[in-house]
C-alpha cells in the first residue's frame, strides 16, 4: 500500500510519496527517463547524419588523430559486438576496458550495450591490487588493455591475473604485442569484418534502458573502491539535465580533458555527444596546452575540465593564441572556481566559466547557468538539474552558526547501487530517498549550493567550519605552489585542539613559506581564523585513481602528540 501522492501549485507530483514503479513512471512522464537507449541514439545518428564527425581521438605521442563518423562508429559497434560474442560474452557478463582516451573505448562502450554486457571502465594507472579487486568483484569475462602504460606492463599484469580469476577468460591487447595467454585486439576486433551477414545474431540482445549497463568505481579514499552501478536511464537523466542547462544541441562540439573511464568523460562527453548528434574530441595523454588545438581544429563549443587544467589552457592561450571564437561554455568541475580563474578564462578564451558539482553516484547534479550573474561560478556550484533535488541537513559537527550542513541529493540520476555492496549503499540512503553525499555545503542564496569540503575532513574554528576546498584552491593559485590540501591535525596549543596544516606541492625551483601562504590567503579574502598554522612541502600529494587527495594519509603522516 502506498501513500497518496500530492502535487505542488505547479502541478508537480510529490515523488517521495510514490512507490518505486510509480516514481519510474513519473520520471518517464517528465522526460528524465525513457524507453530508448544510447544505442538507439547511435543508430538514429547513423541514419540521419552518417558522415558527421562523432569522435576525434588525438594520439599525442604519435602526432595523429583517429576519427570516426556516425556510420563508422555504428559499423564498428556491430563488429566489436560480434567479436565479444565469439569470445563467449553473454548478456549480464562484465567487459573490463583498461584504456586511455582512445577511439576503441567508444566503440567498446556501444558494443557492450549491443550484446547486453555491462562495461567496466578501468584507468591504465590502476595499481595491481586494485585491478585484481575490480576484475574479481565484477567477474569480468574479458579485459581489454594496453601492452604498457607509463612503464607499467599492463598486458603482462592482467594476463597473470587470469590464473587467479577463474571468470577472466580473455585478455585483449590494443596497439602492441600480446604476451603469451593474451590475444591481439586488432586481429580479433578490428581486422575481421564480422558484421557482414551476421548482424541478425545481435537481435534481441541489447540492454534495455533500465538494466545495469556500466559500473564506475569510486576513488576509494578510505578503503577498497566501490563499483557504482548505473542504468542508461539514471545516466540519461543526468546527461539530459547537463545539456539542457546550457541549451546544447546538435551543433555541440565538446573538447573533453577528463578520462573516458570516469563519469565526466564517459557520460558528459561520449554519451552526451551521441545523444545530441554532436562531436566529442579528446586526447590520450594529459597535455593541457594542446587542448586548444582541439578547440581550434574542430570548432569546440564546450570545454570541460578541473580548475588546474583550465588554468593551464588559459595560460597556453596567452602564450600562443589560437582561434577560440567557437567556445561558448567552459565548464569547471571537481574543485571551486576562483574569481581569478573565471576572469582569466573569459579574458583569454572569450567564453564564460561555469561551476559544476557531481559524483559517480549521481553524475552532474548542480551547475551554474547562463542566466546567473556573470561571476556566479566564483561564488556557487550552482543549482540542481530538473531531475535532481538537493538538501542541506545539520551536520552534527560542533558549531553550525554559518549554516553549513551535510549535502543530500535525491532524484532520477541516483545510481542503482554499489555492485555487490548493497549494504554500503543502503547506509547512505534514507527511507525517503535522500542520499548522503558525505560533502558539507551551504546555501548560495540563489537556490543553489556551495561545497565546503568532505564532512570527515571538517575543521572547526570558533563554531565555524573552515572552507577547506576554497582554501586549497586559493593556496594552489599562489605563484610558488602547484596544488595544495588542507587537513586538521591534533594540537594542544591551537583553537579547538586542531592545527590547520597546508600540504603544498611547490612550483619548480620555488618553496613558499608559511608566511607567504598566509599572506596570499589574506589578500584573497580568507577569514584569518582559517589561515594555516603549519606548512608541509611535498613533491606530490597522495591521490586516488580519480584524483582525490588521500587526506587520511596526510593526517597520519603529519600528526604528532602536539603541534
Amino acid at each position: 500500500m502506498t501513500t497518496a501522492a500530492t502535487t505542488d501549485p505547479a502541478g508537480h507530483t510529490d515523488l517521495a510519496a510514490l512507490s518505486g514503479e510509480e516514481r519510474a513512471a513519473e520520471y518517464r512522464r517528465r522526460g528524465w527517463w525513457r524507453d530508448e537507449t544510447f544505442l538507439d541514439d547511435l543508430h538514429r545518428q547513423a541514419r540521419t547524419r552518417p558522415h558527421k564527425l562523432a569522435v576525434a581521438g588525438r594520439r599525442i605521442a604519435e602526432s595523429r588523430t583517429d576519427t570516426l563518423d556516425y556510420a563508422e562508429l555504428a559499423r564498428l559497434t556491430d563488429r566489436f559486438a560480434l567479436a565479444l560474442l565469439d569470445l563467449g560474452v553473454r548478456r549480464g557478463d562484465f567487459v573490463a576496458v583498461q584504456l586511455p582516451n582512445r577511439w576503441e573505448m567508444v566503440a567498446l562502450m556501444f558494443a557492450s550495450l549491443r550484446v547486453g554486457a555491462v562495461i567496466c571502465p578501468i584507468s591504465p594507472i590502476c595499481p595491481e591490487d586494485e585491478l585484481r579487486h575490480r576484475l574479481g568483484l565484477t567477474e569480468a569475462r574479458v579485459c581489454v588493455t594496453l601492452p604498457d602504460w607509463s612503464g607499467t606492463p599492463l598486458a603482462e599484469i592482467v594476463t597473470k591475473l587470469k590464473d587467479e580469476l577463474p571468470s577472466l577468460d580473455h585478455v585483449l591487447v590494443v596497439d602492441g604485442p600480446a604476451p603469451e595467454g593474451a590475444l591481439s585486439f586488432h586481429d580479433r576486433f578490428v581486422a575481421t569484418a564480422r558484421e557482414e551477414g551476421r548482424a541478425g545474431e545481435l537481435d534481441g540482445l541489447a540492454l534495455t534502458a533500465d538494466e545495469p549497463f556500466v559500473v564506475l568505481f569510486t576513488s576509494g579514499t578510505t578503503g577498497e573502491s566501490k563499483g557504482v552501478l548505473h542504468s542508461q536511464n539514471t545516466v540519461h537523466s543526468a546527461v539530459r539535465g547537463y545539456v539542457d542547462a546550457f541549451g546544447l544541441g546538435d551543433d555541440w562540439v565538446a573538447a573533453v580533458s577528463t578520462p573516458l573511464v570516469h563519469y565526466s568523460g564517459f557520460a558528459q562527453g561520449v554519451l552526451a555527444g551521441v545523444m545530441l548528434g554532436g562531436t566529442v574530441a579528446f586526447q590520450d595523454i594529459r597535455r593541457n596546452e594542446a587542448l586548444l588545438d582541439l578547440v581550434e581544429r574542430y570548432g569546440a563549443t564546450l570545454l570541460y575540465g578541473p580548475p588546474a587544467t583550465l588554468a593551464d589552457v588559459a595560460a597556453s592561450q596567452r602564450a600562443e593564441k589560437r582561434d577560440t571564437a567557437s567556445l561558448r561554455h567552459v565548464v569547471i568541475g571537481s574543485a571551486p572556481v576562483l574569481a581569478e580563474l573565471a576572469h582569466e578564462v573569459h579574458d583569454a578564451l572569450g567564453a564564460r566559466a561555469h561551476s559544476l558539482w557531481g559524483m559517480s553516484e549521481n553524475g552532474p547534479v548542480t551547475m551554474t547557468r547562463p542566466t546567473d550573474p556573470a561571476d556566479w561560478a566564483a561564488h556557487s556550484n550552482g543549482r540542481a538539474i530538473d531531475a535532481m533535488e538537493t538538501r542541506i541537513d545539520p551536520s552534527g559537527i560542533d558549531g553550525e552558526s554559518d549554516f553549513v550542513g551535510r549535502l543530500k541529493v535525491r532524484g532520477a540520476s541516483l545510481a542503482l547501487g554499489y555492485y555487490r555492496r548493497e549494504e554500503a549503499f543502503a547506509a547512505e540512503l534514507g527511507a525517503d530517498g535522500w542520499f548522503d553525499t558525505g560533502d558539507l555545503a551551504r546555501d548560495d542564496g540563489r537556490g543553489g549550493i556551495r561545497i565546503i569540503g568532505r564532512a570527515r575532513d571538517a575543521i572547526v574554528r570558533d563554531g565555524l567550519v573552515a572552507p577547506m576546498t576554497e582554501s586549497e584552491a586559493m593556496i594552489g593559485s599562489h605563484p610558488k605552489a602547484v596544488e595544495a590540501a588542507v587537513v586538521g591535525l591534533p594540537s594542544a596549543t591551537h583553537p579547538g585542539g586542531t592545527a590547520i596544516c597546508a600540504a603544498v606541492v611547490p612550483a619548480d625551483g620555488e618553496e613558499p613559506s608559511l608566511d607567504d601562504i598566509r599572506a596570499h590567503l589574506r589578500e584573497s579574502g580568507q577569514d584569518t581564523r582559517f589561515l594555516p598554522d603549519r606548512l608541509e612541502l611535498l613533491p606530490a600529494l597522495p591521490k586516488t585513481l580519480t584524483g582525490k587527495v588521500r587526506k587520511a594519509e596526510l593526517r597520519q603522516r603529519f600528526s604528532a602528540p602536539s603541534v
